[in-house]
């Protein structure tokens, strides 16, 4: 017998980064206004800004999971993405990654992903596992997460572009 009903819990469970960085900034914050002066009071200042990035970046990653109750299964190891739908499937490496598109048209919306000399590669947003998708987006060079939860979450009709690799050209590393 569970103490949380089961809808409370899935709550919990989706905002936990963002609940554990709240507390952290509780901690920093009283150890940094309600204690005496000295290594505490600074200890109290780097923990209440700890909890103030974790909360954050657990607000980000609550906006992007979704149910996980759509087709198909994600997982991701080591830049290596890999969906295994019940009609479809396939690889997707992040170094190969040309573009990243949200398909809204779908039913449910799907992730976008193509690389070079592979066909793109198509994810539900409600996959199971799909909430991996979110730090391996964060690996892509200059996307913008904001952006992506913003369209993950508005109310486009036609797919929607959220990041595109930069030509071969300008990605070139120079020594001088």
């Amino acid at each position: 017998m569970s103490l949380i009903r089961p809808e409370a819990a899935k709550v919990l469970n989706r905002w936990r980064e963002a609940l554990i960085g709240a507390a952290v900034l509780c901690l920093g914050t009283y150890w940094t206004f309600l204690t005496g002066p000295g290594l505490l009071r600074w200890a109290g200042v780097a923990v209440a800004m700890g909890g103030v990035a974790l909360a954050v970046a657990g607000i980000q990653r609550a906006r992007f999971r979704g149910e996980g109750q759509g087709p198909g299964v994600v997982h991701v190891v080591e830049g290596q993405i890999t969906y295994f739908g019940p009609l479809t499937g396939g690889v997707a490496y992040i170094e190969s990654m040309r573009a990243l598109s949200l398909d809204p048209r779908a039913e449910p919306p799907h992730w976008l992903l193509e690389q070079e000399g592979q066909p793109t590669l198509a994810i539900p947003v409600n996959a199971e596992g799909a909430e991996q998708l979110f730090d391996a987006f964060a690996h892509l060079p200059g996307i913008r997460t904001e952006k992506m939860l913003r369209e993950l979450r508005g109310g486009a009709t036609e797919p929607v572009l959220i990041w595109r690799a930069e030509p071969a050209r300008t990605r070139a590393k120079r020594l001088h």
